[in-house]
């Protein structure tokens, strides 16, 4: 989880970091963009009241109404409604080019434009020859934007590199205490759990002797049963518990540290439970139906792996409606193995869907043990297990549906 926490730390801040880079690199080249297109504007419109008996000059920057900027290459041409030149001014252009460019112009219905494969932009108005067109060579000026968007580019890429060595190293400097204080958390959970199992022991040894006992007065052994009984629900949290720690502990250090893997026949492992489940189910106004594709196997560790398919169908023929059918399907999706569990029951209400997967959390509907015989702790220890193998598991609850919990391996 705190690799999960890490990853999402560095991403955010990577992301924010990066969002102001291109903001701000992509603001100045927009601002370049526009500052040229400007000029440009201004020495089309300048070459559209251009006298064409006047030679231009390289650089020439007009009457000085005209705003500083870059040394421009202008054309100004007299043409006809047939595309045919009548006057233009001596600034030398491929008589080829200038053909497509005028052809180009004339059947364009906007009155400007840009050629971005000639690197030519143009402007027309109509006079009393038929049009004056204005033409600028912006080669110089797609040179620079494109110079300067190489550099953003690589700007945007070095800095992004920097940052991301020197997010990912402060982020193990500060995920220090939570790992610390996770850690601490983690082995109280599991050392208070060891230390409660004597103790819980002793007291279901002692229960059990006095409950055989045949002399032992009704009334007594009333009290004796219920504390009995209060005992094994106790070590059942208990269990329950270290099965917890064990999973946080097969997050944080690696499942295959602490859980043993093997070559598991999963369709195998989920029939059995289904088998199991199907006299439990009878017993509570249900059915089981399987569809299990046969020869899946997937590495595991079998004993918990288990556990989680059991706790998704013991829960569904617990909540499942009287006379319906508790559906259990296991089938492959591309590389991955899915596993759904679906009972016909009352939908669910958002915010208990959002909380179903959190610890010792109950729906009102279920919030008594004594009516369901748990703590809130099954589909939290599942998730911790499906987790620990690398896994996903969803849940979905709808009228028509029913409620439906997906493993995803």
């Amino acid at each position: 989880m705190l690799q999960k926490l890490r990853r999402e730390f560095v991403v955010i801040t990577m992301a924010l970091v990066g969002l102001v880079l291109v903001v701000a690199l992509g603001s100045a080249l927009v601002s370049s963009y526009m500052n040229q297109s400007s000029m440009v504007y201004s020495a089309l419109t300048h070459g559209l009241r251009e006298d064409l008996d006047f030679t231009p000059r390289f650089g020439d920057q007009g009457d000085g109404d005209e705003p500083h900027g870059p040394n421009w290459l202008t054309l100004s041409a007299d043409v006809s409604t047939d595309g045919t030149i009548i006057a233009k001014s001596s600034y030398y252009i491929d008589p080829d080019v200038l053909t497509q460019v005028i052809a180009e112009v004339l059947s364009s219905s906007e009155e400007s434009g840009h050629d971005a494969n000639l690197h030519l932009s143009w402007m027309r108005t109509q006079n009393h020859t038929g049009w004056r067109i204005s033409i600028v060579d912006t080669q110089s000026v797609d040179a620079a934007l494109a110079r300067q968007t190489a550099t953003d580019v690589v700007i945007v890429l070095v800095a992004m590199a920097v940052l991301f060595a020197i997010v990912w190293v402060l982020s193990a400097w500060i995920m220090k205490p939570i790992q610390k204080s996770w850690d601490s958390q983690r082995r109280f959970v599991s050392d208070a759990s060891h230390e409660l199992k004597t103790p819980l022991a002793v007291i279901l040894a002692n229960t059990q002797i006095l409950l055989d006992d045949p002399q032992m007065p009704e009334e007594t052994r009333t009290w004796v049963e219920s504390t009995n009984d209060e005992a094994s629900h106790m070590k059942a949290l208990v269990e329950d518990l270290l099965t917890l720690a064990r999973t946080d502990e097969a997050q944080a250090d690696g499942a295959k540290h602490v859980l043993a893997f093997e070559d598991v026949d999963l369709s195998e492992v989920v029939d059995e439970c289904a088998i199991e489940f199907d006299g439990v189910a009878y017993e509570r106004g249900c059915s089981i139906e399987s569809d299990i594709e046969p020869n899946i196997h997937i590495q595991a560790d079998r004993t918990q792996i288990a556990r989680a398919v059991r706790t998704l169908v013991d829960n569904a023929t617990k909540y499942a409606t009287k006379g319906t059918a508790v559906s259990v399907r296991l089938k492959r999706a591309d590389r991955h193995v899915v596993l759904t569990v679906n009972n016909a029951s009352a939908p669910m209400d958002p915010d208990d869907l959002e909380h179903i997967f959190d610890r010792f959390y109950r729906s009102d509907k279920a919030r008594s043990r004594e009516e369901t015989g748990g703590f809130g702790l099954g589909l939290a220890i599942c998730k911790g297990i499906v987790d620990a193998h690398g896994g996903s598991i969803t849940a979905a609850s709808t009228a028509e549906e029913g409620t439906t919990f997906t493993i995803t391996l």
